[in-house]
């Protein structure tokens, strides 16, 4: 796992309710794309579901 998509997945488990790539992006001070891009990588290895469109949060 790389070091941008620990920090998305950490901000989504600290916030604990489905949220944006926007809203993790200024969390994590991350660039948006990456912020996508480390979703894209951690729903491949399914870590994170999208319970409604466009947003995102942990796999329990």
């Amino acid at each position: 796992m790389t070091d941008n998509e620990q920090a998305v997945l950490k901000a989504m488990k600290k916030e604990g309710k489905p949220m944006r790539p926007g809203d993790i992006a200024k969390i994590t001070e991350l660039d948006k794309d990456a912020v996508s891009k480390a979703i894209n990588e951690l729903k491949k290895q399914g870590l994170v579901d999208s319970p409604k469109r466009c947003f995102y949060a942990p796999v329990e």
